[in-house]
């Protein structure tokens, strides 16, 4: 399935445009737009601009998420995953990383840092009632299921 998404190119953005890694992706790849090299210390987060906006289609939202290559070789992730991009919104795409390994990580120029995915949004009706309908899990959460098989 396919979806036209507008993308707009900032005064900061160099490089490539986005693109699918592979055939059957769901996400496309971001690429950090800095400056200088960034230098994130165990337990730091920086805000990473990516130098591109878009106009998300109504019904949709863009889902930024980490990259599992970042996380395992370098401890890096986003603290807000997944991060929500609304259709309203047409300012920069940023993305909050994190460093929770226990050494210095080296974020390069045109490093890919995240990918982001377009999902269907459904909104609720909500609708206040007295009870609410019972189930055999009941108001059991945390753990309440079990933890062994």
């Amino acid at each position: 399935m396919k979806q036209s998404l507008q993308i707009k190119k900032l005064a900061n953005f160099k490089g490539d445009l986005p693109r699918y890694e592979s055939v059957l992706a769901s996400g496309f790849d971001v690429r950090a737009q800095l400056d200088n090299v960034l230098v994130l210390n165990p337990g730091e987060r920086f805000l990473v601009p990516t130098g591109l906006a878009f106009a998300i289609p109504a019904g949709y939202e863009i889902q930024a998420r980490p990259r599992s290559g970042l996380a395992i070789k370098k401890g890096i992730s986003l603290v807000n995953t997944p991060g929500t991009i609304d259709a309203d919104y047409r300012g920069e795409v940023k993305l909050i990383l994190i460093n929770l390994g226990n050494e210095p990580v080296e974020i390069q120029d045109q490093e890919r840092i995240g990918q982001l995915v377009l999902c269907p949004v459904v909104q609720a009706e909500f609708i206040v009632v007295e009870e609410l309908s019972s189930t055999e899990r009941g108001d059991g959460g945390f753990g309440s299921t079990g933890v062994h098989p």
